[in-house]
């Protein structure tokens, strides 16, 4: 994420009853353990791959960043996602601070059943802060959580096609100014008028308190009655705020979901309060929330789910 200041595992993971606190699966995770969504080991394994040194911090313009988009363009043709765009990829390019950068977003789709002309806009971003001081930035949470979770998407739409044509955007150059978002919005590759919702994940899979934001609906009320319905639970607290209309710092220009909200195209972004590990080296794999991390990406396909079903 970015501008914030501005304003062994896996046992633990597929246990029922997981940390202290947490006594009972949710609603909502064991709709998901019924209907195989998506899998539990292939989210996690996901993040872990993509936030491994062998990614480099995922820098826009470097190997890593390289490496990072061939992966997921080969995860999204394993999951019968279709390219929007040649080969997957939306090249762009862009200077900043004097420095020259090449960027990529990596765009699918998959076709609506009934509003096929339709389209809500699933983001994340994949880039991070690369390697600085000798030190790599692995960005887990920031953002290969948000990536992991398009391709759990991706599973869910197997079994559940959606009612509306879904754009699956990896955006690119988040950190360095929301670039690869405003470009797709500028160059949209379908008529932006057809472009009705996006939701935006950035920072989904940790949170001490259980925590998950939704920010928009404030500015965009017709969002709210999909998130007020959702069933609470003591292992996730859906909340929203952090718009403008509290106390809280205003995200609502903290990442990618800006570029579509400033062209008027509604938005949810789902995401954490920052941690101790926010825009450090050790933002890695091994400090992220499992269970916490299974029940936001189910709570945000659940929150899909009723939109997809309303006229947007």
């Amino acid at each position: 994420m970015n501008y914030r200041y501005i304003s062994s595992l896996f046992l633990v993971f597929f246990s029922l009853t997981s940390c202290k606190g947490q006594t009972e699966t949710p609603k909502v995770a064991v709709e998901v353990l019924e209907q195989n969504w998506f899998h539990a080991d292939s989210l996690l394994h996901h993040v872990q791959v993509l936030s491994s040194d062998a990614f480099e911090g995922r820098r826009t313009g470097t190997a890593g960043a390289e490496k990072a988009k061939t992966y997921i363009v080969n995860k999204f043709q394993d999951l019968q996602v279709v390219p929007l765009i040649e080969n997957f990829e939306q090249h762009f390019s862009f200077t900043r601070r004097s420095k020259a950068y090449k960027g990529t977003n990596v765009i699918g789709l998959i076709k609506g059943t009934e509003k096929p002309e339709e389209y809500i806009v699933l983001s994340a971003h994949y880039d991070h802060e690369g390697i600085k001081g000798g030190k790599i930035y692995n960005g887990a949470d920031d953002d290969a959580s948000g990536i992991s979770a398009l391709f759990a998407f991706a599973e869910y739409f197997q079994k559940n096609p959606p009612k509306h044509s879904v754009i699956l955007a990896a955006v690119d150059a988040e950190e360095l100014g929301l670039v690869g978002s405003k470009y797709f919005v500028k160059n949209s590759i379908i008529p932006l008028e057809s472009i009705k919702l996006n939701i935006n994940m950035d920072m989904i899979s940790r949170n001490n308190k259980n925590e998950l934001f939704a920010v928009g609906p404030y500015h965009y009320k017709q969002l709210e009655p999909a998130i007020k319905s959702i069933e609470p639970s003591e292992n996730i607290k859906l909340r929203m705020g952090h718009d403008g209309s509290d106390t809280l710092d205003d995200w609502t220009s903290a990442s990618d979901h800006a570029s579509f909200h400033k062209v008027k195209i509604p938005f949810i972004y789902f995401g954490v309060e920052d941690h101790k590990d926010y825009h450090k080296p050790t933002d890695d794999f091994e400090n992220i929330h499992p269970n916490f991390y299974q029940n936001a990406v189910t709570t945000i396909i659940t929150v899909f789910e009723k939109l997809d079903i309303t006229e947007l």
